[in-house]
């Protein structure tokens, strides 16, 4: 009886979003060759922008990985406070309320927040970067911690071992591979959005996407676009390589 109420509650709710939606396939009929226009007008594609393109290119990349590293170091901290096993509940449930806030709050929100209290520039990309992806990598790490079997670290307890030394030699070993892959995964992930930060000024490629777009230069936003699809290409190509070395 749950499992088809269930059911019911969301063949409703897809049914109440087609019939709200306002879709029309008049304009998806329409829209076709409005999209073929617009990529007419990109092509060929400019390549006298390069420089300007490795430019926000490497910007890009440096925010995400510097974003990166700085919610590695705090998501280490905050996981280990937000873990079941190692805290008391006086203290992982605030913790993890507190993680649940920061992934509540969208990426492009926290960006324009930042490029108001620092400026333009990559350094609120990377605070932007570091905020956000802490709320998830955080969340991810106590759960791995959480996850882990309980006879090694009982077993430590047991000889006296300080919390300190259960993390290290009971806990770390089985769940660093979990922390490799989702930190792999962040590292992607923060990639992508770096690629649009610059939409509100807080660096990368970003910024140079929307100038062309806006100012209907299509030959350059088309360059940029090219190389955005190589990088993000080169990065799964780069993590799928690092998720097998560590399987």
């Amino acid at each position: 009886m749950q499992r088809a109420l269930i059911w019911f509650a969301l063949g409703g709710a897809v049914v109440w979003a087609v019939l709200t939606s306002d879709v029309e396939m008049a304009k998806l009929a329409d829209a076709g060759p409005r999209l073929w226009d617009f990529l007419v007008r990109m092509m060929p594609p400019d390549t006298s922008i390069w420089q300007d393109m490795m430019r926000g290119l490497t910007e890009t990349l440096r925010i995400a990985i510097l974003g990166t590293l700085f919610s590695v170091i705090l998501s280490a901290g905050l996981g280990v406070l937000a873990s079941e096993t190692l805290m008391r509940p006086a203290v992982w449930r605030p913790v993890r309320s507190l993680l649940a806030f920061i992934r509540a709050i969208p990426l492009i929100v926290v960006a324009m927040l930042m490029v108001g209290a620092v400026g333009l520039g990559p350094l609120p990309g990377i605070l932007a970067i570091t905020f956000h992806a802490t709320g998830m990598l955080a969340k991810f790490y106590a759960e791995a911690i959480d996850n882990v079997a309980v006879a090694p670290v009982a077993a430590l307890e047991s000889a006296g071992a300080s919390g300190l030394q259960k993390l290290r030699f009971g806990i770390w070993p089985q769940m660093a591979p979990v922390v490799v892959r989702d930190t792999v995964f962040r590292f992607e992930l923060n990639l992508r959005e770096s690629l649009i930060l610059g939409i509100v000024g807080a660096g990368g490629i970003g910024l140079y996407i929307q100038t062309y777009v806006r100012s209907f230069q299509y030959e350059k936003a088309a360059t940029v676009t090219l190389a955005v699809v190589a990088l993000v290409l080169l990065s799964e190509l780069a993590n799928g390589y690092l998720k097998k070395r560590v399987s």
